[in-house]
């Protein structure tokens, strides 16, 4: 049952990735709407969960907070070490195409592996419904809800991410099609194995601090810079908003 459920987020996922694709002549409002849904899954669906799951604090603070500031600055220092390197070695000649005058020093590596980071999430999506079905059908029922509401935003962000860092389109494809699967395959393998609910909740801190980087400092940013209108502050808030419903509806 856990597998056959775990299908509509992978449907749900390419739907989201379809989307991100056919409004590539909005650049600024997919990009805007796609920092309100990180937004609003880190603070209303993510560090919940996080902070419920992971249980224990250390030196008076929630240990799913520690690893949520841990992720953020993970993915700062990524992205700083890759856009030195990719400098360092003429990266500003091979610049993302869309960038005025060749200064956009985003390295791709950092847009795979996020989306990389994405995909695995989805897969821990996947275990989330085949753990749950295995307390029973009605908490199965409702966390499928969830995760397939949201695996749409998931779709969208991994396309937009992994193109927003200069990777080529076929790249960007791949990496929306792994996330797709990836919930499946976290579904089948719970008949093997059971996660630690401690472990979870400490994964979903740190990615949770991960997105929330990507969405504040470089989604964000890069929506409002050629075109800061109105519109796209208010697909922002489209975002954010659409995950809170979400959110309301599966609980």
């Amino acid at each position: 049952m856990a597998v056959f459920v775990a299908l509509g987020a992978f449907l749900m996922t390419l739907a989201g990735g379809w989307t991100a694709q056919r409004v590539t002549d909005r650049r600024h409002l997919v990009l805007g709407l796609a920092g309100g849904l990180m937004l609003g899954v880190v603070g209303l669906d993510l560090l919940p969960e996080a902070l419920r799951a992971a249980g224990r604090e250390v030196f008076g603070v929630p240990a799913a907070l520690l690893l949520f500031v841990a992720g953020f600055l993970l993915a700062h220092l990524v992205e700083r070490l890759l856009a030195a390197r990719q400098a360092a070695h003429g990266g500003e000649e091979h610049a993302h195409p869309a960038a005025p005058h060749g200064h956009d020093h985003r390295a791709p590596e950092v847009g795979l592996t996020v989306a990389a980071a994405m995909v695995g999430h989805s897969a821990m999506d996947g275990v989330a419904i085949g753990a749950a079905f295995q307390v029973g059908g009605g908490m199965g029922t409702a966390v499928a809800i969830a995760v397939i509401a949201h695996d749409f935003a998931d779709g969208f962000n991994t396309f937009t991410i992994t193109s927003l860092y200069g990777n080529a389109r076929r790249k960007a494809v791949a990496m929306l099609v792994a996330d797709a699967c990836a919930p499946v395959l976290g579904a089948l393998s719970t008949s093997f194995f059971t996660l630690p609910e401690q472990v979870l909740g400490g994964y979903l801190g740190l990615f949770g601090g991960v997105l929330l980087y990507l969405a504040a400092a470089e989604i964000l940013p890069e929506a409002h810079h050629e075109h800061p209108a109105r519109s796209t502050l208010l697909c922002t808030v489209a975002g954010a908003a659409f995950i809170w419903l979400v959110v309301g509806f599966s609980g």
